[in-house]
């Protein structure tokens, strides 16, 4: 699982803290992706999380707390589920929301090392 994949499924709260099973918490499981996407304010909400230029949720502050590890890690600790909606959010991101998608990349890949290794990655969630 790409590790951008994983970044795109944080920006909607999929993913939080560790469980004794050493996978992300399922309690955000169930939060509507589509919902989030498609409002304006509640997609601004947690980008300006994500990106330091706003307040965060209880949510956006737990993935931001776990962020780091989790990219590092390419989503071993995600549920099937936070998975699927990780491909949703690329795909969504990358083709509606291009400029956020850099600005993203940017901040939380700034020498560019996991997105050069994930780039063909990224293509086939695209090409599905």
């Amino acid at each position: 699982m790409s590790k951008f994949v994983l970044l795109a499924l944080c920006l909607v709260a999929v993913g939080s803290a560790l469980a004794d099973d050493e996978k992300f918490t399922d309690k955000y499981d169930n939060v509507d992706i589509d919902e989030i996407l498609k409002n304006d304010r509640l997609f601004n909400s947690y980008y300006k999380c994500l990106m330091d230029q706003g307040k965060c949720t209880a949510e956006g502050a737990d993935l931001k707390k776990y962020l780091p590890e989790a990219i590092k890690a390419e989503c071993a600790q995600c549920t099937d589920k936070q998975k699927e909606g990780a491909k949703k959010v690329v795909r969504y991101l990358t083709e509606n929301k291009k400029d956020q998608w850099k600005a993203l990349m940017d901040k939380w890949d700034p020498d560019h090392k996991y997105r050069e290794k994930y780039e063909a990655r990224i293509q086939d969630i695209l090409n599905s």
